[in-house]
């Protein structure tokens, strides 16, 4: 079966394929967002003794807590090793869905059905899944991969502004890491005015090349992580707070300090930080902080899975479209970048 499939018509596309995989019974997880919008456009062609679970929406339920009521669930169904799981939803549902069927019986297959941009272009290809823990983005996890990932761009029509915006930090990234036509590209468009489906194709087709050279993340695919190391830090430690980031708005921030990173210590030039600072800023503005809450940002950034021990590793550019990996930096460092990021004008 085909990893990705892109649908121009999910109702079809979804009815061949629980035609053509056997299992016992068919469990569908949303998540409220979800539910109430994406699930009507398929419900019609599902079997009639689908299993439906809902959860509450956002990074802020991903965790174990959540992760028991949806097992709880299918234990109370009585569902066997051989049911299948589809997940409708954004990054998270498609994250803690395959974390829950990889875990649940020793593992059941599941298909990821991503419905936000960001879930399309990243979250969706790469076979990794997972939880947040103590406040640890994706702290526990496998990696997993689905039976196949079906990429529906009509589902975006249910996205409201900002998650599109989000989901579009994802495909810049892409662009700086691998490919600076790409890149060049984006940067002479507006943002909103895209053909989705051209970019998400694309998109994909950068991340897959990379996750099949180094599956495992055991080099290459860490290029995939410019911009997630403070990103994350950032979207961790806002995430219960009035001052909530979306990914693509943390990972934004992100990507100018840790360009600021590539400036400092592997070359980036400074027309090219300044390039991609610019770019950034005139698509998710600026992030408002104190740096009173440094510290505690710094800290997160010591959990960071590509780090080994205490040091911390980055993936930096050496030039737009050229991504290295494993670059130690020190605490002391990651301050500087985000002071620079901070004493930034506002765009």
């Amino acid at each position: 079966m085909e990893p990705v499939i892109f649908s121009a018509d999910i109702k079809q596309t979804l009815s061949s394929l629980v035609s053509q995989l056997s299992f016992s019974r068919l469990v569908v997880l949303t998540d409220q967002n979800t539910q109430h919008h994406c699930l009507p456009i398929i419900q019609e062609i599902l079997p009639s003794e689908t299993v439906f679970i809902s959860v509450s929406a956002g990074e802020i339920h991903k965790n174990l807590d959540t992760c028991s009521l949806i097992w709880n669930r299918m234990t109370e169904e009585a569902l066997d090793r051989k049911a299948l799981m589809l997940n409708l939803g954004g990054g998270v549902i498609g994250d803690m869905g395959g974390f829950c069927a990889s875990l649940y019986k020793r593992g059941v297959r599941f298909i990821n059905c991503p419905t936000t941009l960001l879930s399309q272009v990243d979250a969706s290809v790469g076979g990794k899944l997972g939880i947040d823990f103590k406040g640890l983005k994706n702290h526990l996890g496998v990696f997993n991969e689905p039976e196949t990932v079906v990429i529906a761009p009509e589902f975006l029509k249910t996205l409201p502004q900002a998650e599109l915006r989000s989901g579009y930090a994802e495909i810049i990234k892409h662009g700086l890491i691998r490919d600076k036509a790409y890149f060049k590209k984006l940067q002479a468009q507006n943002w909103e005015n895209q053909d989705w489906e051209s970019l998400i194709r694309h998109s994909v087709g950068i991340k897959k090349a990379v996750v099949d050279a180094d599956p495992k993340e055991n080099g290459l695919r860490k290029i995939l992580n410019f911009g997630h190391t403070i990103g994350h830090a950032f979207e961790s430690y806002f995430l219960d707070t009035s001052n909530h980031l979306l990914h693509g708005e943390a990972i934004a921030l992100g990507m100018i300090a840790e360009g600021f990173l590539s400036f400092e210590k592997v070359g980036l030039s400074y027309e090219d930080f300044q390039e991609l600072s610019q770019f950034l800023l005139r698509v998710y503005g600026k992030v408002n902080f104190s740096l009173h809450e440094l510290d505690p940002i710094l800290d997160l950034c010591l959990q960071d899975k590509k780090n080994e021990g205490q040091t911390l590793l980055f993936s930096l550019l050496e030039s737009i479209g050229n991504c290295t990996f494993n670059i130690p930096v020190t605490r002391e460092e990651i301050k500087n970048a985000i002071h620079y990021y901070h004493q930034l004008p506002q765009a």
